[in-house]
C-alpha cells in the first residue's frame, strides 16, 4: 500500500470477484494477469488458520485493510475425492448460515454461488458463536441459465474465492464521527450552535473531569452506526 495513493481500496463487486477474478485464476492461461492477482489476492488454505490469523497473510495491495480480506482457497483433497469440506481450524470451525445464492452477470445470467459461513469457537454442537464471517464464492461452470434449469448448475471446484471479514457493531474505521448522541461544544455540526439558550429543548450540557462542555442530543437516530 505504501506505492498507493491516499485512500486507496480493493472493494470490488460481486459480479467482479466471480467473473474477473475468480475465472481468470481457474482458467489460468495468462501469466502476467496471474502475476497482477497475486498481488491483490493470494492462495491461502483457509481452513489452516484461524480467522483471526488470516490478515496476516494477504496480499500486498490489501494487507492494510483494516474491514475485509480476500483469498483463493484450493480445493481439500476431501472434496476431490467427493467428499464434504472439513472446516475445522485449531480453535473452532466455519458453519454455513443461510441458503447458498446465486451471483448474477450485468445481463442477469446466474455465473457463481455465494454461500455465507459463520465462524465458531470450540467444537459443535457446543461453539460460541464469534464475529467473524466468510462470503464464498464458486464459479458455474460454462453457461447456466435459470430459465431452463432442471438441475443444479454444476460448479467449478479447484478454487473457491473467499472475503473474510469481521461483523461489527460500531462505526467503520473510515467513519470518524462522533459517537451517538454526544458532541463537543467547540465542534458545532449541522446548523447546531453553542447558544444553550436556544437549544434547551433538545439538548442538556454535562462537564467532565477534565472540565470540557458537551451536549447531549436528544433525538434518537441522529447518528446511526454502520452496521456492517
Amino acid at each position: 500500500m505504501e506505492d498507493m495513493p491516499p485512500g486507496f481500496r480493493f472493494y470490488p463487486t460481486e459480479e467482479e470477484l466471480v467473473s474477473f477474478y475468480l475465472h481468470n485464476k481457474l482458467d489460468a492461461d495468462r501469466d502476467d494477469l496471474n502475476d497482477v492477482m497475486k498481488r491483490v489476492i493470494p492462495v491461502v488454505d483457509i481452513y489452516d488458520h484461524n480467522p483471526w490469523d488470516l490478515p496476516q497473510f494477504s496480499a500486498y495491495l490489501c494487507h492494510n485493510d483494516p474491514e475485509q480480506w480476500f483469498f483463493f482457497n484450493p480445493r481439500q483433497e476431501s472434496e476431490a475425492r467427493g467428499g464434504r469440506a472439513k472446516r475445522l481450524t485449531t480453535c473452532g470451525y466455519w458453519k454455513a448460515t443461510g441458503s447458498p445464492g446465486y451471483v448474477y452477470s450485468f445481463n442477469s445470467r446466474p455465473i457463481g454461488v455465494k454461500r455465507t459461513m459463520v465462524f465458531y469457537n470450540g467444537r459443535a454442537p457446543n461453539g460460541k458463536k464469534t464475529e467473524w464471517k466468510m462470503n464464498e464464492y464458486k464459479a458455474i461452470q460454462g453457461q447456466s441459465s435459470l430459465a431452463n434449469a432442471t438441475a443444479p448448475p454444476t460448479l467449478r471446484q479447484e478454487f473457491s474465492l473467499c472475503r473474510i471479514y469481521k461483523k461489527s457493531k460500531c462505526l467503520r474505521s473510515f467513519d470518524r464521527r462522533p459517537p451517538p448522541g454526544i458532541l463537543k461544544i467547540e465542534e458545532p455540526i449541522l446548523g447546531l450552535h453553542n447558544n444553550h439558550a436556544t437549544q434547551t429543548d433538545n439538548l442538556s450540557t454535562m462537564a467532565d473531569a477534565g472540565g470540557d462542555e458537551y451536549l447531549f442530543w436528544d433525538v434518537d437516530g441522529f447518528w446511526n452506526p454502520v452496521d456492517q
